[in-house]
């Protein structure tokens, strides 16, 4: 399973509202890349296929493929904004390693 937090959960409710996109969802994937190995992608979706994990966060549907599922057990993703700026941040229990930027990890 995977958590958002309440920031990140109105971060995509804004993201889904200024492209007029009612109704869609987010899926979070897992995908080769980045600086350690793997990376996390994140795009707005209208539905989601037969090899995904459906999860509801007040309203908003999250779809996860199975395989990406495996690597992004536990995580908790969260939205920040800061003075270095704002963006998705991801707490994933199973990254062995990160690299600075926070984008990428290694498994």
């Amino acid at each position: 399973m995977i958590q958002l937090t309440e920031q990140a959960i109105q971060a995509v409710k804004s993201f889904i509202g200024e492209e007029g996109r009612s109704g869609a969802g987010l899926r979070i994937s897992v995908v080769g890349g980045g600086c350690s190995g793997f990376q996390y992608d994140l795009s707005l979706v209208d539905q989601g296929t037969e090899n995904d994990e459906k999860y509801e966060f007040q309203n908003l549907p999250v779809y996860v493929d199975k395989t990406s599922l495996l690597y992004l057990k536990g995580t908790v993703v969260d939205y920040v904004s800061d003075i270095r700026g704002s963006g998705f941040v991801f707490q994933n229990p199973n990254a062995v390693a990160s690299c600075g930027c926070g984008h990428s990890f290694e498994a």
